[in-house]
């Protein structure tokens, strides 16, 4: 299965140890790559939408219509980690095996990203940094694995 991550940041160190282990961790599982785009600068000068829209763009420039493509937002869907397993291999299994996610950056993802978006799934109704929801999001993904595979990581 091939599985790719475009974000908007920059990882911070306090989180590259953490997305190490879990990059390691999904090997044996996945071909996993993790895009990085950069942020556009906030100013007090520029609307969020426009810079929410220049995020954007660079996001769909890199989007792979070969991909199932899902879109993080605190509007979207929530599921269980059984659930999202289960989201996982319908994914591997029935349609690309290829999948994509996609986290904004501080302002979140435009309109006509997530109208791009196959999927659109939320980790909760609380908002997180994008840092933190790409490490919770690795650490998902591996637990999708390990509950489909039936190991005990997930008890």
């Amino acid at each position: 299965m091939k599985i790719k991550i475009i974000t908007i940041s920059k990882t911070k160190t306090e989180y590259e140890q953490a997305e190490q282990e879990f990059l390691k961790r999904l090997q044996g599982y996945a071909d996993l790559e993790i895009l990085n785009l950069r942020e556009e600068p906030i100013t007090k000068n520029r609307p969020e939408d426009e810079i929410m829209e220049i995020e954007g763009e660079r996001i769909l420039a890199k989007l792979d219509k070969d991909y199932f493509i899902v879109a993080l937002h605190v509007m979207g869907n929530q599921m269980s980690s059984e659930e999202f397993a289960d989201f996982v291999e319908e994914i591997r299994d029935f349609k690309s095996a290829k999948i994509c996610f996609v986290i904004g950056g501080p302002l979140g993802l435009s309109q006509r990203v997530l109208d791009e978006a196959d999927f659109v799934l939320s980790f909760s109704k609380m908002t997180f940094t994008h840092q933190l929801i790409r490490l919770l999001l690795l650490e998902q993904i591996y637990r999708a694995f390990e509950i489909l595979k039936g190991t005990e990581y997930h008890k």
